[in-house]
């Protein structure tokens, strides 16, 4: 087998709605990510760490983005401003 097969067996393809692919690309424009996959899976860890499962340290500016990130997706009604501070808080 090659290398690249045993790569791919690392991640797998998640379907969202285009209209919400389109939305987090505008998003994230100028916040320093290279793509809507790297924002997604910055999220989606944060999410997964926030619940007490973590795999790694956050940085101070990484969690200063974030925050950024989670009140312009607040603005756009994608989160809930109450779940949202209780996240920040904890």
């Amino acid at each position: 087998m090659s290398d690249n097969y045993s790569k791919s067996r690392d991640k797998v393809t998640l379907k969202i709605p285009r209209p919400l692919y389109e939305k987090i690309a505008q998003v994230i424009r100028g916040a320093g990510y290279n793509s809507v996959t790297d924002f997604v899976v910055y999220v989606l860890r944060d999410l997964v760490a926030s619940h007490g499962v973590t795999s790694g340290s956050t940085d101070a500016r990484e969690s200063e983005d974030l925050l950024r990130v989670k009140r312009r997706l607040e603005a756009l009604g994608y989160l809930d401003s109450q779940a949202n501070q209780d996240s920040i808080q904890g």
